[in-house]
């Protein structure tokens, strides 16, 4: 079955627009690609499309938007960046790893941005 139509009975007609836009990568390339390039797994692709998956479903959203989308946040530490890269900052964030001064301010960034999520 065809992404798209996976989407439209999984959703009905509240599908969401970056959801659209995942099933349509997915059909413009392979799900497993759009996988690796959201660096999420297959498996929350294939469940967020089929409107099942129990997760951070946010998070998918804002890796969709991010990459697929263009769309940015303003982040207080590093400018207008896509919301993808506020993610991955974010998750750096929940484990304080004094590697390097920028990771340190990040580390202290994130944990007072109200964009920053905790672990469901």
């Amino acid at each position: 079955m065809a992404q798209l139509a996976i989407v439209e009975e999984a959703w009905g007609e509240d599908v969401p627009d970056w959801v659209l836009r995942l099933a349509k990568e997915c059909e413009a390339s392979s799900q497993n690609k759009v996988a690796a390039a959201l660096r999420i797994s297959a498996a929350v692709v294939s469940q967020s499309l089929r409107n099942c998956y129990a997760g951070d479903m946010e998070m998918v959203e804002d890796r969709v938007r991010g990459l697929y989308m263009s769309e940015t946040v303003k982040c207080p530490a590093l400018g207008v960046i896509e919301t993808h890269r506020c993610r991955d900052w974010q998750k750096k964030a929940k484990h304080f790893v004094p590697s390097y001064s920028g990771r340190v301010r990040m580390f202290k960034t994130c944990q007072k941005c109200t964009r920053f999520k905790e672990d469901k």
